[in-house]
C-alpha cells in the first residue's frame, strides 16, 4: 500500500523537479508593477546601443535582462552584449538560473565550462561559432589574441539567469583565510596574494 501512494508522490516531485526557466503565465505577459500604459516602449530597450563604436579598456557587460527590461518578466530570455579587449577574459562565474547561448560575433575566444565530475569541456571559437553554457556550471572565456577585441552575444533560458563571479564569491565576501587556505590546500599568506590581486 505504501508503494502505491509513495511511486505517484515520487512521479509528481520528479515532474515539477525537471521544469527549466522561468515559470510560465497565464497571459501573453506580465505587466510591469504601476504600469498605467502599455506601449511598444514598454517591449522595448535601446541600453545596448552603448555596444555601438564603445572601446571599453576591460572586459564589460551589457545587460538586458528584467532588471533593465521588466517586460522580460515571466518570458523567459535575456540577453548580454559582451565586448572582450585584447587580452581580456571574462571570469569563471555561474548562471544559476540559466543556461547560456553564446555567439560570437567578432574576433576569436577560448571558453569551458566544468561539469558537474569535474570534466572541462572547452573549445577556441571564431567568428560565426557559437557555444552553449549548461545551466549553473562554472564557465569563463578568454580572448587571448593580444591585438584584437572580440565581441558575443549570449542569450539566457532566464528573465534573471543571475551571475556569480567565483573569484569575487571566493575570496571577497568575507570567508575567513584559514578557511580558504584549508580549501586550497595553501597559507594565510598566498590567499592574502589572491585577494590583494582582485582589488585591483
Amino acid at each position: 500500500m505504501a508503494i502505491s501512494v509513495l511511486v505517484p508522490l515520487l512521479t509528481l516531485l520528479s515532474l515539477h523537479m525537471a521544469h527549466a526557466g522561468d515559470p510560465d503565465i497565464l497571459t501573453d505577459f506580465q505587466l510591469p508593477l504601476g504600469a498605467a500604459n502599455i506601449t511598444g516602449d514598454s517591449f522595448t530597450y535601446t541600453g545596448l546601443r552603448a555596444l555601438i563604436g564603445a572601446n571599453p579598456q576591460n572586459f564589460t557587460v551589457f545587460k538586458a535582462t528584467m532588471a533593465e527590461l521588466p517586460a522580460l518578466n515571466g518570458l523567459s530570455v535575456s540577453y548580454a552584449a559582451l565586448y572582450y579587449p585584447p587580452g581580456s577574459v571574462n571570469p569563471l562565474h555561474t548562471h544559476p538560473r540559466g543556461s547560456e547561448l553564446l555567439f560570437l560575433v567578432l574576433g576569436s575566444l577560448e571558453v569551458g565550462f566544468v561539469n558537474t565530475t569535474n570534466y572541462l569541456f572547452n573549445q577556441t571559437l571564431q567568428a560565426g561559432d557559437m557555444f552553449v553554457f549548461p545551466k549553473g556550471l562554472m564557465h569563463y572565456q578568454y580572448n587571448a589574441d593580444a591585438n584584437s577585441p572580440a565581441i558575443a552575444l549570449s542569450a539566457f533560458g532566464s528573465a534573471a539567469a543571475g551571475t556569480v563571479s567565483i573569484p569575487t564569491a571566493v575570496f571577497n565576501t568575507g570567508i575567513d583565510d584559514p578557511i580558504l587556505a584549508a580549501s586550497f590546500n595553501t597559507d594565510d599568506d598566498t590567499i592574502d596574494k589572491l585577494k590583494a590581486g582582485l582589488s585591483h
